[in-house]
């Protein structure tokens, strides 16, 4: 069984903390891709990590916007690469660099030996689960763009257009975009996001697609029954903000007792003691 991890980073100011994420990843013949944001300098990270040979950085990079479709390109391009590169991987996981082990690397691996072929990833219904969602995608959003105006643009289009349409009577899913899946569904996304232009304006015109585009373009696949509405992850939104709550080591025994094997987001200016906490559990 061979892992490969994708890592989205951007912040030159998070390479310790990085740094930490990926020598508790180094398990086996596991390999480690890095995407980073165009707009970092990818020297920094490169010469960081020189002297490791289970890191790889994507050479495709994009300027990640928040929300918009950047974020998909990014993870698009990445794929792609690791396609090119890797034939005979069976699993990929998708972190951010401010995701992080809460069990050990074997134990996740071993996890995975048993469970071939399966999606691993948040998966809700936007009609019963996820309500709030909705207006991600039926109304325009312009996230994608950049230019003078654009929110008056936005609310007069809204105001006139009709609710936008679904392409090809999709049902949509998503929640958390952070998940592991199998060779043959990244296989099956990058060929249908290929073939299918009408999806792709679809979703570059949508809220945070980068929550969505892949569980509903696997929902409405052949894969439907592969998927497991767990993504193996620790979130605390708990806060009902637009982004998680930054872990500490007041979060500690409700991060251990989740029985998870990731959790997110960390910042180590925030706290670095709770993952030292985590590093003396994982430690046995």
């Amino acid at each position: 069984m061979k892992l490969i991890h994708l890592i989205l980073a951007h912040d030159p100011a998070g390479l310790s903390q990085l740094e930490r994420l990926v020598n508790q990843l180094i398990y086996r013949d596991s390999i480690i891709y890095i995407h980073v944001d165009l707009k970092t300098d990818l020297s920094i990270f490169k010469n960081h990590f020189n002297n490791n040979s289970t890191v790889r950085f994507i050479n495709n990079r994009v300027s990640v916007k928040w929300a918009s479709y950047t974020m998909v390109e990014a993870e698009l391009n990445s794929f792609q690469q690791i396609i090119n590169e890797e034939p005979d991987f069976d699993f990929l996981n998708l972190l951010s660099s401010q995701d992080y082990p809460i069990r050990p690397i074997g134990e996740f691996y071993q996890f995975l030996s048993l469970n071939i072929g399966k999606a691993f990833m948040h998966c809700l219904d936007i009609e019963t689960e996820w309500i709030e969602a909705k207006q991600r995608f039926t109304k325009y959003h312009f996230v994608n763009h950049d230019f003078r105006g654009i929110y008056l643009i936005q609310n007069i289009v809204n105001s006139i257009l009709p609710e936008r349409r679904i392409p090809s009577d999709l049902v949509i899913k998503g929640r958390s975009q952070w998940f592991t899946i199998s060779r043959k569904h990244i296989e099956y996304v990058l060929e249908t996001l290929k073939m299918n232009k009408a999806i792709v304006r679809f979703f570059k015109f949508t809220w945070s697609p980068d929550e969505l585009v892949f569980q509903t373009l696997l929902f409405n696949s052949p894969y439907q029954n592969d998927i497991v509405n767990n993504n193996l992850r620790y979130i605390d939104w708990s806060e009902q903000k637009k982004n998680p709550k930054i872990l500490t080591e007041v979060d500690f025994e409700a991060i251990i007792q989740s029985g998870n094997f990731f959790a997110r987001k960390f910042n180590l200016s925030a706290s670095s003691s709770i993952l030292n906490l985590i590093d003396i559990q994982i430690s046995g």
